[in-house]
């Protein structure tokens, strides 16, 4: 079976880069374009997520 959805999909050469943007100090910037240490804290940030909160929030009621 996995042999048939590996025949469907798109070889890994044949995929378009995504580039991720990001709002920085009012206007909007490729990640690419920052130097090492901006690329790092990217890295490093964390993200609101809903579904991780209430969950959080349920375990401890």
């Amino acid at each position: 079976m996995s042999d048939k959805l590996d025949q469907l999909g798109i070889k890994d050469s044949e995929r378009t880069p995504c580039e991720i943007w990001t709002r920085v100090m009012g206007y909007h910037r490729p990640i690419s374009s920052f130097n090492i240490g901006k690329q790092g804290e990217v890295a490093e940030r964390k993200y609101f997520s809903e579904k991780k909160c209430r969950d959080e929030l349920n375990r401890k009621l």
